[in-house]
């Protein structure tokens, strides 16, 4: 099993971030109710919110567990930048679901993110983003300030995937 590359695994479970990274925390509201939620869950722990954001996702299991590998590769056409991940943590509750990877060797940042649905006593269905990361190869380096603008722009992105995703489950008959 490759070993990831910080030393702070677990951090975005609960939390507080640790030092010495660069922190995202975006939440975005998503759905209403127990279906919703349900729907969106499985979405983010299944990978699909990622691959209909327009991330290319290898996973070594259909849906996130512990341990598990996953590439994750962004970018436009022939120009791609893939990503090695392990699966750090998941969490499956009854108002609780999702997970976080942290980065391997070779992933150009160093860190963890975590993509959490969560839902409230009001019914209310939220989905949140929570990311330590700090460059680890040249090329993250040389992108400097743009990278954390590059990733909250993909958290919000996240975000609005995730509720077409629920919108449409929750069109679709029985």
């Amino acid at each position: 099993m490759s070993t990831l590359t910080y030393p702070e695994a677990g951090a975005t479970r609960l939390g507080p971030l640790p030092d010495g990274y660069h922190h995202l925390h975006h939440r975005s509201r998503v759905g209403h109710g127990r279906a919703d939620f349900e729907a969106a869950g499985a979405a983010v722990t299944g990978f699909r919110m990622h691959r209909a954001s327009g991330a290319g996702v290898e996973a070594s299991a259909p849906r996130a567990e512990p341990g598990g590998a996953v590439r994750v590769s962004l970018g436009i056409g022939p120009v791609r930048f893939s990503a090695p991940c392990r699966v750090v943590w998941t969490e499956y509750g009854t108002r609780r679901i999702g997970f976080a990877y942290g980065t391997l060797a070779r992933h150009p940042e160093c860190g963890e993110e975590s993509f959490v649905v969560d839902l409230a006593d009001d019914g209310t269905v939220s989905f949140t983003v929570m990311a330590f990361s700090r460059p680890a190869r040249w090329y993250a380096r040389l992108a400097g300030p743009l990278v954390p603008v590059a990733q909250r722009w993909y958290a919000r992105r996240l975000g609005r995937t995730l509720r077409r995703i629920v919108t449409r489950t929750r069109q679709q008959p029985d």
